[in-house]
C-alpha cells in the first residue's frame, strides 16, 4: 500500500534534538539510549519511549546502518524504473518494500512511474534480486529500465531538526551538525 503523507507532526524540542542525535551521531555503545538520555538530559526510559512513539507516527521508518556499496568493492548498486499500471501499484510497492536491500522507492509522475534502488553484495545477487521483483511483480523487462551504478556523486542526505548547530551534552554551539 502506498503511504500517505500525514499533515505535519509537531515535535518538541527534545523530539528534534533526539533525531538529530539519531542521524548525526548515534552512538555505537551496549546502551546506546542511555547514552543519548545523557546527552539530552532525559532518562534511557524516556528516551526509548519517544522513538517508539516516533516511530509508531511513522516519523521513524527504520533504524540500520547504511554501507557505502562502493568501498566494500564487492556490492553493487542499481537504479530501477518501472512501468507499473494504476491498478498494479499498491500490489508492487508492497513487494518491492519487503526488500531490505532496497534503499529508497519513490511513486513518479512519468510513463516510468515507480523507481527504487537496490543494493546488493555481489553481482550476482544484486541480478538474482532485480529479477526476483520483476517476477513477483509481473511487470515485463519491457517495462523496466536497469541503471546499474556507474559513479556515486553523493550518497550523505541529512535532514535539520534543530535551529542552531547545539551540542546538548555541553549547551556550547558545535555538537550537533549539519552537513547540508
Amino acid at each position: 500500500m502506498i503511504k500517505q503523507l500525514k499533515p505535519e507532526l509537531k515535535l518538541d524540542r527534545k523530539d528534534k534534538e533526539l533525531l538529530q542525535l539519531m542521524q548525526d551521531d548515534f552512538p555505537l555503545e551496549s546502551h546506546p539510549y542511555a547514552v543519548l538520555a545523557n546527552k539530552l538530559g532525559l532518562t534511557e526510559d524516556e528516551v526509548f519511549a519517544r522513538v517508539k512513539r516516533l516511530y509508531a507516527e511513522g516519523v521513524i521508518r527504520k533504524l540500520r546502518t547504511i554501507l557505502d556499496a562502493q568501498k566494500l568493492g564487492t556490492c553493487f548498486s542499481t537504479l530501477i524504473a518501472m512501468k507499473v499500471p494504476e491498478d498494479k501499484m499498491n500490489h508492487v510497492v508492497s513487494i518491492v518494500n519487503e526488500y531490505m536491500s532496497v534503499t529508497h522507492n519513490y511513486r513518479r509522475e512519468h510513463d516510468y512511474n515507480l523507481w527504487f534502488t537496490v543494493t546488493a553484495c555481489g553481482d550476482k545477487n544484486l541480478r538474482a534480486t532485480v529479477e526476483e521483483i520483476k517476477r513477483r511483480a509481473g511487470i515485463p523487462d519491457s517495462d523496466v529500465l536497469d541503471l546499474p551504478t556507474t559513479r556515486v556523486f553523493k550518497i550523505d542526505v541529512r535532514f535539520k531538526f534543530t535551529d542552531t548547530d547545539t551540542d546538548t551534552d555541553t549547551g556550547e554551539e558545535g555538537g550537533v551538525a549539519d552537513s547540508g
